[in-house]
């Protein structure tokens, strides 16, 4: 039987044109597993790997009840439904017609490509939190209160007239799916305390989900709702704009014109998990909810109850959506869980456990129902050796529930941080402060997401228009003084000197752009690669705002420029102005520096493209991916305007000596070309580096995350190094292309620690 089921494996493989990696990859599974099953060494596959295999090879209904066949099993039915029509519509999604009518689905191949990435995200995460090591934590729930949920008939879809019984949606953490699926609406509200379990339940929910997902499915992808503001923000745009954040291929052009993203979440074929309603900026819960009462889509939301309740005291209720409430742990959870973390026979917990058991209303009994507060325990004592349990139960130590808390969310950070063989080594008061900065940073920006390009945003707007007026100011100074001393051959004090104008334009006009561009729009990292492509289409409009861009910038600093030289020359070379040669400098600037940076920016804009669609973004792929397309975009800038702006200058300067009496002015134009060549150098490289630090979001890191934090002791030197290290050390989690802290509580002890080290 397992022959013939690695026969039919591998034949419908290579008939799907795919590698045993590949498809291993697709289905989310290891190459080992995919290898083993063809060649026969791995005998009686599971029901959930030969369902995983079947939706990576698209087969059809009668070539996947063949491969079940070929492993011995029957593929199981739908969950019980008492709603014939949606056990129909099931049944249809988990039967797909076959090959050629997916292979029109325009989308198909972006929701499989985003099913493939969410899965290999999501399951990196539960490992690394150790969710499964050694079992996963009892999460548990019932039916909320009636209060907050909406009534049966609206929940079930029933028809007008039709009775509408209660549904039983009591469950647990294995059978989230199911629970999700009995609920016709398809819309499900998980509240629970903080700790109490709702992250690990939406992780599972979308392994689960994706496991038994069929191609027509809608791919179930998490949300933090923390960033979401829904008085500026459509639900549907915001989806569209976060996917697009942490899966830059989905920016591609979709169906219709719009997004890959947008098409997607138009045609319902991603299920949004929207994790931490509770988390929206306060003030904007009411605004929230009718904002998700207005939407069709189904949906998995999760929120503390009493931010929701106040919410449903103003709104109403998440309509036509089931709730549930996570329960707390029982102490014999506790007793099962926390001795089987320790590694070996003695049990030091036992002291703990007597004491729950003995006093189950005590401090110690009530914080230790949290699955938050069980983890904290278990990393600060079963896997750090020294560290006794039996000081949990000291009456003297400890004076109620938050002591404990705090106790617990104190050690962690010295626990995970403590002298490892072969792991860096950090100073522990280092550690504290660069990440209680990192959590009062959040805290002030009102969001969980830990998001490279805005680290900056920890100073002030003014502050960081001031340092990014400096940088620039340096750069462009020493540009300058090296440009014309290797062309003319000296430095003279001169040369310094206008060196030092020419750099204080720049510096004061990137500042300046800053500061404009930090007020209105938030620099993002350009989710493109470059790659010259010709074709109407969706770039043009882009190339057309951009060439606009480029025109008011470049007048505007062209203008400047070519009246403070000759304000210079005038005050410091002590040579005759008038007001026809201000005018003429002032029009030869502003029309070359116009149109220089018109054409730079509109044929970079020309040359910008989508990345793969598979290439889902980390916080160090997206960092690595927006510094290679910014390089490319100086690269294609710097020697364009260079070139550019010395070819011009000469033709206007050979131009207007041409004219008779030296042009309409009167001005007989001596305009040397190796001035014309210098100001080129410096001003495209020069312009190129101002862009770099002023308008990017790569540079923005470069600047404030690699120097002036770290300079001021607010950050390490190394920072993508320490967050990295803090992520494998379970202090932060990922999430897209952000980092998170492990939890909000955790955050909220480091940021108010870091406001008050007493």
């Amino acid at each position: 039987m397992t022959s013939r089921f690695g026969a039919l494996l591998r034949r419908w493989r290579q008939r799907a044109g795919l590698s045993q990696d590949e498809l291993a990859d697709r289905a989310g599974l290891g190459v080992r597993t995919v290898r083993g099953l063809e060649t026969g060494q791995r005998g009686n596959p599971q029901v959930r790997t030969v369902r995983l295999l079947a939706d990576a090879l698209r087969l059809d209904g009668a070539e996947r009840v063949e491969l079940f066949t070929a492993a011995g099993h029957a593929e199981p039915a739908d969950p019980d439904q008492d709603v014939a029509t949606r056990a129909a519509g099931h049944t249809a999604a988990r039967r797909p017609s076959p090959g050629p009518a997916l292979a029109a689905d325009p989308l198909a191949e972006a929701v499989d490509a985003l099913a493939s990435a969410v899965h290999a995200r999501w399951l990196r995460e539960e490992e690394q939190q150790q969710v499964h090591d050694p079992v996963p934590l009892p999460v548990r729930w019932r039916l909320a209160p009636e209060p907050l949920r909406d009534d049966w008939a609206d929940v079930r879809s029933a028809r007008p007239g039709q009775a509408a019984r209660p549904l039983d949606l009591s469950g647990r953490l294995d059978q989230v799916v199911e629970v999700y699926r009995r609920i016709p609406s398809s819309r499900l509200i998980v509240l629970g305390r903080a700790g109490a379990g709702k992250t690990i339940l939406t992780t599972r929910f979308v392994l689960d989900l994706l496991a038994t997902r069929a191609p027509t499915d809608p791919v179930p992808v998490i949300f933090g709702l923390g960033s979401w503001n829904p008085a500026r923000a459509e639900l549907r745009d915001w989806l569209a704009d976060q996917l697009v954040r942490d899966h830059p291929g989905l920016a591609a052009p979709g169906p219709g014109g719009s997004t890959l993203a947008a098409a997607l979440v138009d045609a319902h074929r991603v299920l949004p998990v929207l994790d931490g309603f509770d988390e929206v900026a306060g003030g904007l819960h009411r605004a929230a909810l009718a904002a998700l009462n207005a939407t069709t889509l189904p949906l998995l939301v999760t929120s503390r109850v009493d931010e929701y309740r106040a919410a449903v005291a103003a709104t109403g209720v998440l309509r036509a959506a089931g709730a549930v409430e996570l329960v707390d742990l029982a102490p014999a959870d506790v007793a099962d869980y926390l001795p089987r973390t320790t590694g070996h026979a003695r049990n030091p917990w036992q002291p703990v456990l007597d004491h729950v058991r003995e006093h189950p209303d005590s401090a110690l009994a009530a914080v230790l129902t949290t699955p938050l507060m069980v983890a904290l325990a278990r990393r600060i004592y079963s896997d750090t050796p020294g560290n006794d349990p039996a000081e949990l139960v000291d009456p003297d130590r400890f004076d109620g529930r938050e002591s404990i808390e705090r106790h617990l969310l104190a050690g962690f950070v010295p626990a995970v941080y403590r002298q490892r063989p072969g792991a860096r080594t950090y100073d522990l008061d280092h550690v504290r402060h660069w990440l209680g900065h990192l959590a009062a940073h959040l805290t002030r920006l009102g969001t969980h997401d830990l998001a490279w390009w805005q680290l900056g945003s920890s100073l002030s707007r003014r502050a960081r228009a001031l340092v990014v007026a400096l940088v620039v100011f340096g750069g462009v100074w020493l540009t300058d003084v090296v440009v014309e001393s290797l062309l003319i051959g000296e430095v003279s004090g001169q040369l310094v000197g206008y060196g030092a104008v020419v750099a204080l334009l720049a510096g004061a006009s990137f500042g300046l752009v800053h500061g404009h561009l930090a007020r209105v729009q938030p620099l993002e990292p350009v989710r493109f690669r470059l790659r010259l492509r010709a074709g109407p289409g969706s770039t043009w409009p882009r190339v057309r705002v951009r060439a606009g861009m480029g025109l008011l910038f470049g007048a505007l600093v062209g203008c400047s420029y070519g009246v403070l030289m000759i304000l210079v020359k005038w005050l410091v070379a002590g040579r005759v102005v008038t007001p026809a040669m201000v005018l003429v400098d002032a029009g030869v600037f502003t029309a070359v520096f116009a149109s220089g940076s018109a054409l730079a920016f509109g044929l970079v804009a020309a040359g910008e493209w989508p990345q793969d669609i598979r290439s889902a973004a980390s916080p160090a792929g997206l960092l690595d991916s927006n510094r290679r397309t910014v390089l490319v975009q100086t690269a294609i800038f710097a020697p364009l305007f260079a070139v550019f702006f010395a070819a011009t200058t000469w033709l206007i300067a050979v131009a207007l000596r041409s004219l008779p009496g030296g042009g309409p002015f009167g001005v007989v134009i001596a305009w040397p070309g190796l001035a014309g060549v210098v100001l080129g150098l410096v001003g495209g490289f020069g312009g190129g580096f101002g862009y770099v630090i002023s308008m990017t979001a790569w540079g923005q890191w470069v600047v404030f995350a690699r120097f002036w934090l770290p300079l001021t002791g607010r950050l390490p030197w190394a920072v993508h190094a320490f967050l990295d290290d803090a992520y494998r050390r379970g202090v932060l989690r990922r999430a897209g292309a952000v980092h998170q802290f492990r939890h909000a509580r955790l955050q909220d002890h480091l940021a108010e620690g870091h406001r008050d080290p007493t």
